[in-house]
C-alpha cells in the first residue's frame, strides 16, 4: 500500500463513515456540536471523562492532555494501572470503567467513549451507565456499521473501515480537530 492509497482510504473512511448523503457537512456539524458540549462542560464546571482500550486508551490520554493543558477543561481518563487492575481483579474488566463512573459521574458531565470495534463490553457498559447518570456521551467507533456503540451517544462518530490503523488514525484526527477548536476558543 502506498502513502497515497492509505491517505485516500483514511480520507474516505472519515467522510463516508456515517452513510449520509452529505457526509462532510454531517461530520463538520458533529464536530461543532461536540465542541459545544465540551464548552458547556467547561463553563458549568463539570467533568469530561475519556475512555478506551489499547490504542484507544492512548488516544484518550492524548486528548485529556490537550484539553487540560490547552483548554483548561476538567478532563480525566480512567486507566491508571493500579486502580484499573484492582477493579478488573475484584469486580470485572467489563465493569471497571463503569465503577470509575459510579464514583465520579454526575448530571451534566460528558463521556467520550472510544472503541475501534464499537463492541468492547467495558466501553458499552460505561456509556450506558453514563447516560443513566445524566451525562452526555460522544462515541467513536469503526469496523461494522451495526456496532452497538455507534448508536449510544448523543453524538456518534463512525469510521467506515475494518483496519485498526485507519480507524484509530481517523479517531485521532477528529479528536484533534475538536480539541484544537476548543483550545482556540479559550
Amino acid at each position: 500500500m502506498s502513502f497515497d492509497s492509505y491517505f485516500k482510504k483514511l480520507h474516505e473512511s472519515i467522510l463516508y463513515g456515517n452513510d449520509s448523503c452529505d457526509c462532510l457537512s454531517s461530520v463538520s456539524e458533529d464536530i461543532i456540536a461536540s465542541t459545544g458540549l465540551i464548552r458547556t462542560v467547561k463553563e458549568s464546571d463539570n467533568n469530561l471523562y475519556i475512555i478506551g482500550n489499547g490504542g484507544s486508551a492512548a488516544i484518550a490520554s492524548h486528548v485529556q492532555n490537550d484539553l487540560c493543558k490547552g483548554a483548561m477543561v476538567r478532563a480525566m481518563v480512567f486507566h491508571e494501572t493500579s486502580l484499573l487492575t484492582a477493579y478488573s481483579n475484584d469486580i470485572s474488566y467489563e465493569d471497571a470503567y463503569k465503577e470509575h463512573l459510579s464514583i465520579w459521574a454526575r448530571d451534566g458531565d460528558l463521556l467520550i467513549a472510544i472503541s475501534s470495534s464499537g463492541r468492547s463490553k467495558n466501553i458499552l457498559k460505561a456509556a450506558a451507565f453514563a447516560k443513566e447518570r445524566g451525562c452526555k456521551v460522544i462515541t467513536f467507533s469503526g469496523f461494522s456499521p451495526d456496532n452497538p456503540l455507534r448508536l449510544m451517544g448523543d453524538i456518534n462518530f463512525y469510521v467506515r473501515s475494518d483496519e485498526y490503523g485507519i480507524v484509530e488514525t481517523a479517531h485521532a484526527i477528529i479528536l484533534h480537530c475538536i480539541t484544537d477548536i476548543v483550545k482556540h476558543e479559550s
